[in-house]
C-alpha cells in the first residue's frame, strides 16, 4: 500500500488525464502493478539508484525512509513509451500529436494564494537536512536533485521557462547548477550583465504532465507551465514564491527558492548524464537558496541519471517538437523516432512519403537544423517501422550507399556531453536509406508471405508441451 500520506482524494479526477495528477498517478501505478514501494531504510548514496535501475522500465519506485529520511523518494514515474500515454489520456500514436497539439495552444495559468507546496516553510535551510538528496552514480561529486523543474523568469517580459538541470548540493544552501546554452542561461546573461541575481525556484515533485511540459522544445517567452495547462485540460494552478516573483505549480510537494548569483561559479560535478558518461568537473553557475517550501507530508522525486525515465522524459517532447518542425517545410514527413542507441537525443529516424530524389537529404539538413543535439539523422520510407531499430539498420544496409547518400556536416554545434565533441563542437552525418524513385518495381520489393500476419498460431498449434512422437504416431527412440 502507498504511505498513508497520499490521500485518494488527490487522485486524478475522472474528468482529467490520469497524468494530471502526481499522487494519482502513484494510485493509478499501484493498481496496475508497476509500483515497487521499497522496505525503510534504503541508503541515499548509490542504494536508492542501484534499485531504481534495477526496475527501470517495469515498475516505478517508492523507497520508505530512505537514509533514516522521514520524506519518501520516488522514481522511475515514466520509464515506459506507454505509461506516458496512459498518463496523457491517448494512445501511444497519438502522443507526439497531443504533446505537438499542446504546445501549439497553450492554456494561460491560473493563480492562487493557498497552495500544498506551501504548507511548511523553511527559511533557515539545510538542504540535506530538510530532503532525502540522493547520490547516484560510482563518481558523482555527490548528492544532486536531479528531477528539479527550474523555473526562471525573463527580466525583460517577465514571461517565465521552465527546463530540468543537475543541482549539486554544494553546501547547506547552495546548490552547483549546469546551464547549457538555453533560455535559463539566456535570462541570467541578461541579468549578470546589470551585475544582478536572477531569481529561481526549482520544483521538486510535480505531476507527469507538468514534467513532460517542461522539456517541450519551443521559442524564447512560451511558458511551459501553460502546455501543461493544455495538457491537462484546463489551466495550471500555480503560486508566487514566498520570496520571490516566481511562480510554482500550487500542487507540487516540494519547492526550493533562490538566486542565481551574478558573477559567481564554483566547481561542479563529476556527474552521470544521459549518454551513459561522466559530466566534467568545471567552474559552473550557483544558485543560493532563500528557502524551502513542501506540503505537510511530501514526496521527493530523483531520476536515475542515464536511466529510461530520463532519456524518454527529454526524448519524447523533442520528437513531438522536431515532427512540428519538419512538417512546416516538409509536408512529406511522417513520422520520427528518437532513437534509444542514441541515448534518445543523438539518433533521429524520419520516415517519409518520398515524392522527389533530393528531398530526402533537405529533410535531413532540416533536422540537423532543428535541435543541436541532433548528431545522426537517417532518413526511410512508410514501409520502414521507425521505431524497430532493426528495420532502419536493415534500410541503411539495403537502401544506402555512401558515395551519393551520406551528408556530412563538419564543425557544427553539438552536445556539451558528448565526450566526442570538442567542447560540444563536431560532426554531424545523415543517411539517406530511401528507395530510388526511378528503381525498377521488383529492385526493392520487401518479400512477404501471404497471409502470415493472419495466421491465429494458437488455433493451429498444438498446446506447449505436446510430445511430437506421439503426435506423430511413432514410438520414442529411448
Amino acid at each position: 500500500m502507498l504511505p498513508q500520506h497520499s490521500p485518494s482524494a488527490e487522485s486524478a479526477s475522472p474528468t482529467l488525464p490520469l497524468g494530471a495528477s502526481l499522487r494519482g498517478w502513484l494510485d493509478h501505478l499501484q493498481q496496475t502493478q508497476r509500483l515497487s514501494i521499497v522496505r525503510a531504510g534504503t541508503d541515499l548514496r548509490f542504494g536508492v539508484a542501484a534499485i531504481a535501475n534495477r526496475l527501470d522500465g517495469h515498475s516505478a519506485s517508492l523507497f520508505l525512509k530512505p537514509g533514516g529520511h522521514d520524506i519518501p523518494v520516488i522514481s522511475g514515474l515514466l520509464s515506459d513509451r506507454q505509461w506516458m500515454a496512459e498518463a496523457m489520456g491517448v494512445e501511444p500514436s497519438q502522443v507526439l500529436a497531443r504533446f505537438e497539439h499542446a504546445s501549439l495552444n497553450p492554456l494561460p495559468s491560473q493563480d492562487v494564494t493557498d497552495a500544498p507546496c506551501q504548507q511548511v516553510v523553511h527559511r533557515d535551510v539545510d538542504l540535506l537536512a530538510q530532503l532525502p538528496i540522493p547520490t547516484h552514480n560510482e563518481h558523482d561529486s555527490g548528492p544532486y536533485i536531479t528531477a528539479g523543474l527550474l523555473i526562471t523568469r525573463n527580466p525583460r517580459t517577465g514571461v517565465q521557462n521552465v527546463s530540468i538541470h543537475r543541482l549539486q548540493v554544494s553546501d547547506r544552501n547552495r546548490l552547483g547548477a549546469l546551464l547549457l546554452p538555453r533560455h535559463a542561461l539566456a535570462f541570467f546573461q541578461e541579468t549578470e550583465r546589470e551585475n544582478e541575481d536572477l531569481e529561481v525556484a526549482v520544483v521538486v515533485g510535480c505531476d507527469p504532465l507538468t514534467l513532460m511540459a517542461s522539456q517541450a522544445i519551443v521559442p524564447i517567452d512560451h511558458d511551459e507551465l501553460e502546455i501543461a495547462g493544455a495538457l491537462h485540460g484546463q489551466p495550471l494552478k500555480v503560486v508566487q514564491c514566498v520570496t520571490n516573483r516566481i511562480r510554482v505549480p500550487a500542487d507540487a510537494e516540494i519547492v526550493v527558492e533562490g538566486r542565481l548569483l551574478a558573477n559567481a561559479r564554483e566547481e561542479e560535478g563529476p556527474f552521470g548524464e544521459f549518454p551513459q558518461y561522466y559530466g566534467e568537473r568545471a567552474e559552473r553557475h550557483v544558485i543560493e537558496v532563500d528557502a524551502v517550501t513542501h506540503r505537510q507530508a511530501p514526496l521527493f522525486h530523483t531520476i536515475v541519471g542515464g536511466g529510461l525515465e530520463h532519456l524518454l522524459l527529454g526524448g519524447i517532447p523533442r520528437e513531438a517538437t522536431m515532427l512540428a518542425h519538419l512538417r512546416r517545410s516538409f509536408p512529406s514527413v511522417r513520422d520520427v523516432h528518437l532513437a534509444r542507441g542514441g541515448v534518445c537525443r543523438y539518433h533521429l529516424y524520419v520516415q517519409i512519403d518520398k515524392r522527389s530524389e533530393g528531398e530526402a537529404k533537405n529533410v535531413i539538413l532540416g533536422a540537423l537544423g532543428g535541435h543541436y543535439d541532433i548528431k545522426h539523422v537517417v532518413v526511410v520510407d512508410t514501409d520502414v517501422d521507425i521505431h524497430n531499430p532493426t528495420e532502419v539498420e536493415w534500410a541503411v544496409a539495403t537502401r544506402f550507399q555512401a558515395d551519393r547518400d551520406l551528408v556530412l556536416v563538419h564543425e557544427s554545434q553539438g552536445s556539451k556531453l558528448d565526450p566526442s565533441t570538442r567542447d560540444g563542437v563536431g560532426s554531424k552525418m545523415g543517411f539517406d536509406a530511401t528507395v530510388p524513385l526511378a528503381a525498377p518495381p521488383m529492385r526493392f520489393k520487401r518479400i512477404r508471405v501471404p497471409g502470415e500476419t493472419e495466421v491465429d498460431l494458437a488455433a493451429v498449434s498444438h498446446p506447449a508441451g505436446a510430445d511430437w512422437q506421439q503426435l506423430f504416431g511413432q514410438p520414442h527412440n529411448g
